[in-house]
């Protein structure tokens, strides 16, 4: 008789099963760690305050593909003045009714911020409260930014 593990045909098969059964399961961790060091967004809470920061790679813009605009005046029909609006389509409404958009302090950056509407107008919000003039504002794709910042799909 030989020296070592004598195994059975059924014991060979079983054993060569769990092996298929860890291959896969080895590169499903290769791939888990490369998608949690290559993450498309960041969310960072600002200190001292319970508003986040935003960051998303270039990769994540192109895919929601995010627009911005700037916070502008404009002489509105209703108003005899100039007022302050925003596209109509950065305003986020979060689960207590309250109102927000997403300024951009930087490319790729967001920061949530709190608006008053007066009402709105065509394409437009008129503001009482918000960021001020120049301010550059996520106009396209601010649901996707609320998504990442509330931690919906983490």
């Amino acid at each position: 008789m030989k020296e070592g593990c004598v195994l059975n045909r059924g014991t060979r098969w079983l054993v060569a099963g769990l092996a298929g059964l860890c291959l896969p399961l080895g590169a499903c961790t290769r791939h888990q760690e490369a998608h949690e060091a290559h993450h498309p967004v960041e969310v960072v809470r600002i200190e001292g305050s319970e508003i986040n920061r935003i960051t998303m790679t270039e990769q994540a813009l192109e895919r929601i593909a995010l627009k911005t605009d700037t916070v502008r005046e404009r002489q509105m029909t209703r108003s005899k003045a100039p007022r302050i609006v925003i596209p109509h389509s950065s305003l986020i409404y979060d689960p207590k009714g309250q109102t927000w958009v997403y300024t951009s302090p930087e490319p790729g950056t967001f920061v949530k911020q709190k608006v008053d509407v007066e009402y709105v107008e065509d394409d437009l919000a008129v503001l009482m409260e918000g960021p001020p003039v120049g301010t550059v504002v996520v106009s396209t794709a601010a649901a996707e930014v609320y998504g990442a910042d509330s931690g919906v799909g983490h």
